[in-house]
């Protein structure tokens, strides 16, 4: 498997763990429009960036998750979901094989009203990583 691919793998094994799934937050990826009539759900996007290490096969990047929770009730039910991803993410190391991805400390900005559906508030958690590919 590619760089990108096992990142991506690496990523979103999280939010397919039971664990993650029992926490009730709808997970999607960063292509996915929205959900009618759902709130408190989250979209993931991986961004990869050029490595800053010697070695060819690892890179650096931010992941950044749209929280998406109801319009006009304040920020906290966005903390809340941005306080159980840290626990998920935060400072953890994830391993396939002999490639793994390092999470470092996250950042929650509250943007406001969704552009596609007024009724949703748009915040957004970003936190960046390293990958560490074997040559």
């Amino acid at each position: 498997m590619g760089q990108y691919s096992t990142i991506r793998s690496q990523v979103f094994s999280v939010f397919g763990s039971d664990t993650w799934k029992a926490e009730n937050i709808k997970t999607v990826p960063n292509n996915f429009i929205g959900l009618v009539g759902q709130t408190d759900y989250v979209r993931v996007t991986v961004i990869v960036s050029k490595s800053r290490f010697l070695n060819t096969r690892s890179n650096s990047g931010m992941l950044n998750i749209d929280i998406f929770t109801a319009a006009g009730m304040g920020p906290n039910a966005s903390d809340v979901i941005a306080d159980k991803l840290d626990n998920y993410l935060q400072y953890k190391t994830f391993q396939t094989g002999s490639d793994n991805v390092q999470f470092q400390g996250s950042s929650l900005a509250h943007i406001g009203l969704c552009p596609d559906n007024k009724s949703l508030h748009r915040s957004i958690y970003s936190i960046p990583f390293n990958f560490f590919g074997v040559l």
